[in-house]
């Protein structure tokens, strides 16, 4: 049961009785929520405040960094995502996530309920359609027989990976959150330390304040009390899970949840660790471009790519979402063949 009843933000507006019951079917993602008849968002002080039904909704994506056409190109490694949902009277409404697989994930929900929804901004979609007009001009007329080959192994190799999409799924999220915990500056800690530290003694002193009837107690009290969620909300105090041991955990635990999958299919053209479709798509786009013709060849490639690729490297959207979904699995194993771990 939610303590403060979700209001309208579109056009179309329910009951009580109909929110309430939606609101129960909902599933919580960051400071949004998404159930089969809604999007839940919140403002700047609480979190699904607002419901959006989707027969109002014209478009749901990610925008990256606030940048005005919903993608920067840069700054990938050091971005910030939003969830925005366009409506069809022309309103827009954006959500901050602090991770962005988060977004990501959310977005599945909705490809997967309401396929007739775009995931993308027009702006994106139209960068997409001429990238992707670029590109096929780089392809290949003709592939070899043996490049067909190649091609048609990738292409079994990802459909073996999407019978079951939660294993690359899990081991992409989690070599992102290792990634984020193990180059996490130290400094951080003791800052939100020394802030946690002050926010209780504020709620202390606001408290016994409050006791005594002197003034100002509640703003005391509402300070340290603001503080010390914010503290939590960021995460950079170790918890039972956000260190950088557990994280070490749950990265094992994930490449061998998908090396136990894999011996299932002989011959699978990637080390475990870096088993994920957009990898195999990536080569198969170098064979296709001529810049490969074997599978080892197109696997070589694609880690030269990698390495080339850096924060101040412009890249498209679609490679963007490629490289932030896989491309922490390659620098958490230095690009080795052998699992590290």
């Amino acid at each position: 049961m939610w303590l403060i009843p979700a209001r309208p933000y579109g056009d179309t507006v329910w009951s009580s009785a109909e929110v309430k019951a939606d609101e129960a079917k909902c599933t919580r993602l960051g400071s949004c929520g998404y159930s089969f008849n809604a999007i839940y968002m919140g403002n700047s002080l609480i979190d699904r405040i607002y419901y959006i039904p989707f027969t109002d909704i014209e478009r749901v994506f990610k925008r990256v960094a606030l940048t005005t056409g919903g993608f920067s190109g840069k700054g990938m490694f050091g971005s910030m995502a939003y969830l925005t949902v366009q409506l069809k009277n022309g309103k827009e409404k954006m959500s901050y996530f602090k991770y962005e697989d988060e977004v990501d994930t959310f977005l599945e929900y909705v490809e997967r309920g309401h396929p007739e929804i775009p995931l993308r901004s027009a702006e994106a979609e139209r960068k997409l359609r001429e990238a992707e007009e670029e590109e096929k001009k780089l392809y290949l007329k003709e592939l070899t027989p043996e490049a067909e080959k190649s091609v048609k192994r990738l292409r079994q190799a990802q459909e073996f990976l999407n019978l079951k999409p939660q294993i690359y799924q899990n081991l992409s999220s989690v070599a992102k959150h290792k990634r984020v915990i193990d180059n996490m500056n130290p400094t951080y800690f003791y800052v939100a330390i020394l802030i946690l530290v002050a926010a209780v003694i504020s709620c202390i002193f606001g408290l016994v304040s409050l006791l005594n009837g002197s003034g100002h107690a509640l703003l005391f009290l509402l300070f340290g009390v603001s503080f010390i969620m914010f503290v939590f909300s960021s995460r950079v105090l170790p918890t039972g899970r956000n260190n950088k041991k557990a994280m070490e955990r749950e990265w094992r635990a994930a490449v061998t949840e998908m090396k136990n999958y894999l011996n299932n299919e002989e011959n699978f053209p990637l080390p475990a660790q870096y088993a994920h479709p957009m990898v195999l798509e990536r080569m198969i786009r170098t064979i296709r471009m001529g810049r490969a013709v074997r599978v080892p060849e197109a696997y070589k490639v694609l880690k030269e790519d990698f390495k080339a690729i850096n924060k101040d490297v412009k890249v498209s959207q679609r490679d963007y979402d490629e490289i932030v979904a896989t491309k922490p699995m390659f620098l958490l194993n230095d690009y080795e063949d052998e699992f590290k771990g």
